[in-house]
């Protein structure tokens, strides 16, 4: 396995310059002519959404021995630049994990029409553009139901990252699950922001986990980037639940963790790179569900003793239901609302 890495956590490295002198920098003289990917802001190794998108690249790597290069944004004002360059040095397939890629995606793609280009989480319209969105309405509707089929106390959270439209998805779902275990359950709906910088915030999300214990809750959801580890700890520390969101993260607090809604990222950015260098590739929209493992709720060693039999019957039964269609999970991007 060879993994190119042309920047690591530039925050605090002295030296360090911003913006489009930094990404020139961090660039110059480069030859690029194998896969890349571009992580969105928070860092390749943020133990989830960006971290998922990363080891898939390792795991492509390994299982080929190929080469990727990879590149951490260190803030908004670098997307359009960082895609230009590796464009214009070769780098092909180039996977872009994160929904704030649409506006600088849509410019550069037009720009290198033999380029091909994989966006996670949102939908560009090109013909050299592959878009892979998830069902996390349905991943988080079975986190949901554990969550209120352990709850003791009838009351359950969510901590949420930014305050949008996506995320509000994973709310609704998971508040769907909840529900329809215990329809008399309060749901707790929590947001660390409306910013960037709400992907990146743990003690916020932290407090805000804190808050919801204070008001009787004893599992709470995490759907918050690298804030969520804020919510994992704190659950931790009160001897509470927790779910984690995107990777699984059950092993980052074993016997608090209760689960994780794993985002199958890994999958979409190895599938990209295989199909970006062996001639199989498609553009388009693709659609990662539960029928084809592009969310699941994550069972180890580290969660095992907390889920029961009964529970996992339970959960595995709603999950058939939703594949077969006789459960209809809402997705709040749809049309903006949730029952």
């Amino acid at each position: 396995m060879t993994v190119k890495t042309l920047a690591t956590k530039l925050a605090g490295r002295a030296g360090v310059l911003a913006g489009g002198v930094a990404l020139s920098a961090l660039l110059a003289g480069t030859a690029l002519a194998d896969p890349a990917i571009i992580y969105d802001l928070g860092g390749k190794f943020d133990k989830s959404f960006n971290e998922a998108g990363f080891n898939g690249a390792t795991e492509w790597a390994k299982e080929t021995g190929g080469k990727f290069q990879d590149l951490e944004l260190q803030n908004d004002a670098q997307r359009e630049q960082a895609l230009r360059r590796f464009a214009s040095s070769g780098a092909n397939p180039i996977v872009i994990p994160g929904f704030s890629w649409g506006a600088a995606l849509t410019k550069v793609a037009a720009e290198f029409p033999d380029t091909k280009f994989a966006i996670i989480d949102a939908v560009v319209d090109a013909p050299n553009v592959r878009s892979v969105v998830f069902d996390e309405h349905t991943g988080s509707y079975l986190v949901g139901a554990l969550a209120a089929l352990k709850s003791q106390t009838g009351t359950v959270g969510f901590v949420g990252g930014m305050d949008i439209p996506l995320i509000h998805k994973f709310f609704c779902g998971y508040k769907q699950g909840v529900l329809a275990v215990n329809p008399k359950a309060t749901v707790i709906e929590n947001y660390t922001g409306t910013t960037p910088a709400a992907w990146n915030d743990p003690v916020a999300a932290g407090e805000l986990t804190k808050a919801d214990f204070d008001r009787g809750a004893d599992v709470v959801y995490a759907a918050a980037g690298g804030s969520g580890l804020g919510v994992l700890q704190a659950a931790a520390d009160a001897g509470k639940f927790s779910i984690g969101v995107d990777s699984n993260q059950n092993y980052l607090h074993p016997g608090s963790v209760l689960t994780s809604m794993v985002k199958r990222v890994d999958n979409a950015v190895k599938a990209a790179f295989i199909d970006g260098t062996t001639g199989t590739w498609t553009s388009g929209v693709q659609v990662m569900g539960l029928a084809n493992d592009g969310v699941a709720y994550a069972l180890d060693d580290n969660n095992k003793a907390l889920i029961t039999d009964d529970m996992k019957a339970k959960v595995e039964d709603l999950k058939a239901k939703i594949i077969s269609g006789e459960i209809k999970v809402h997705d709040y991007t749809s049309d903006n609302t949730c029952p």
